[in-house]
């Protein structure tokens, strides 16, 4: 964790598999032997949609995707919102913090009973 913000923590198993968000238990039933920060890593565009019917608080339209990263040879799948939808599978992103991925005021629940906070997936200029 950085002083700004909490890391994009992964799950590290001793198969060398890696999930997001962290599980109890890996693919081969192990525990978790250590995490790792995805915000470290960039990722690759696998789909992605645009959502206009979203959840009360939730931004709309709301731009999602699902992504690749690469850790070191070892693929980690995640889902997140992204910051534009001038995107196309195979783009490169990286994850970047927000404090608030949704308006607490908006939802049924108590904004003290969660957290807000989180990560959206920015486009990374590689060119």
């Amino acid at each position: 964790m950085t002083d700004e913000h909490p890391p994009m923590e992964a799950a590290v198993y001793g198969d060398g598999s890696i999930t997001y968000p962290p599980h109890p238990r890996g693919p081969d039933g192990s525990e978790a032997e250590s995490t790792i920060d995805l915000s470290d890593y960039n990722a690759e565009i696998i789909t992605w949609t645009t959502s206009t019917a979203t959840p009360p608080g939730v931004r709309a339209p709301n731009h999602l995707a699902i992504v690749e990263f690469d850790v070191d040879g070892e693929p980690v799948r995640a889902i997140g919102q992204l910051t534009t939808d001038d995107v196309a599978i195979g783009d490169r992103v990286e994850a970047v913090y927000v404090n608030e991925l949704r308006d607490p005021d908006a939802g049924i629940r108590e904004p003290e009973s969660q957290a807000w906070d989180g990560y959206r997936l920015r486009p990374v200029d590689d060119k």
